[in-house]
């Protein structure tokens, strides 16, 4: 049965906020986006800016630290960087970096001129260099983290704008292997009016993935400071709008990594995982022209019944597909653990992924003012 009396009154003052809070959400994208931030990753101290910011954000609402007196909980974990020279060009031709290449990103230091012998018609080697090259062809650059070192320098070339056949390459490229670099989860906690221990976590991650060279870097801003922005709008609503139960905010970092901070996070037990009544999780959020993906929607059919219900009723998104369990954001280890939770993304829009071109600029945002309602009416029910 519905909560009518707290959920019509909640949903009035929930939009309220959301849709002066819009304004709010462009200048968290923007500022995690920014090159202060320099793609939330290893290099340039980006993602202790971002931390700084977000904790500074917490700070202002007058939040409750998660972890004891602290809003962070350190983890250390390896990684592999480019932090200076990230020079290549190709048949005489100078790339640049992001936009015409990117490197694998466990490629080794490598400097030199080399021929290169084709393997097929993507896929060109020099197998007689020290280190050992390889160039591939594609149709999309697609960055990630790495957290070993290889031996051989790896990159990939966007054929789109380079379409001649690599028959010479001129590099270099200079790695920087951290063993030991330390990220920050950061998290608090809203009490509830019930007296009730059960707590109802919002997450997202709020790292990314830097940058290479020292120019280049990659914003994120549907991935995922679009994320980061609601679950600071839904700091901000429910301080104002005590919600029912004790609420905890989690920014992950180290998700592009390998989800190493939510995996860090739940077997340090910093909360009891059996007092969580439902997690969701939320990333890429910038877009929304097709509706929302659940992930574990398949698995919570009755939860995910009452997200459909509210939808219906509301006319919020377009359309609520679900999948099953997947690995693929940070309830994953929430949900290993036992632990009943949604991951939320929107889809359709941009197609700016892992890229350069994912900016605050062209995010349009289409439904995250519904995407905000929905969230926190579908929370209400508990």
């Amino acid at each position: 049965m519905r909560f009518i009396p707290f959920f019509s009154v909640f949903c009035f003052l929930s939009t309220s906020i959301q849709a002066q809070d819009t304004v709010y959400a462009r200048q968290v994208i923007k500022y995690l986006t920014s090159e202060k931030c320099f793609g939330r990753g290893y290099v340039k101290n980006g993602l202790q800016s971002a931390e700084k910011y977000l904790v500074s954000e917490l700070k202002k609402q007058n939040v409750t630290p998660l972890f004891n007196s602290s809003f962070t909980q350190s983890f250390i974990h390896p990684v592999n960087t480019f932090p200076k020279a990230c020079a290549v060009s190709v048949n005489g031709k100078k790339l640049k970096p992001g936009n015409d290449f990117i490197l694998d990103p466990s490629a080794c230091s490598a400097k030199g001129k080399f021929n290169l012998q084709r393997v097929d018609t993507s896929h060109f080697i020099c197998a007689d260099g020290d280190p050992k090259i390889s160039v591939s062809l594609k149709n999309k650059l697609t960055y990630s983290v790495g957290r070993e070192v290889v031996n051989f320098c790896g990159l990939e070339i966007d054929r789109t704008k380079f379409k001649e056949e690599p028959k010479e390459i001129e590099l270099d490229i200079q790695n920087k292997f951290i063993e030991n670099f330390e990220s920050k989860n950061i998290g608090c906690f809203i009490n509830g009016q019930s007296s009730s221990d059960t707590m109802i976590v919002f997450s997202a991650h709020y790292d990314h993935l830097g940058g290479i060279g020292k120019s280049t870097f990659f914003p994120g801003a549907n991935d995922n400071a679009s994320g980061v922005s609601v679950i600071l709008n839904l700091v901000k609503c429910y301080q104002v709008h005590p919600p029912k139960y004790k609420t905890v905010f989690i920014f992950f970092a180290g998700e592009e990594a390998g989800l190493l901070g939510s995996k860090f996070f739940v077997e340090s037990k910093a909360i009891d995982l059996y007092k969580i009544k439902f997690l969701i999780n939320l990333d890429l959020l910038g877009t929304g022209d097709d509706g929302i993906m659940v992930v574990n929607g398949a698995v919570y059919e009755k939860e995910f019944s009452i997200l459909t219900k509210i939808n219906s009723e509301e006319k919020l998104v377009k359309e609520i597909k679900k999948r099953g369990k997947a690995s693929n954001s940070d309830h994953y280890w929430f949900s290993e653990a036992g632990v009943p939770c949604f991951f939320i993304y929107t889809m359709g829009g941009i197609k700016a992924y892992h890229d350069v071109y994912d900016i605050e600029r062209t995010l349009p945002l289409t439904d995250y003012v519904d995407v905000f309602k929905l969230i926190t009416e579908f929370v209400a029910y508990f």
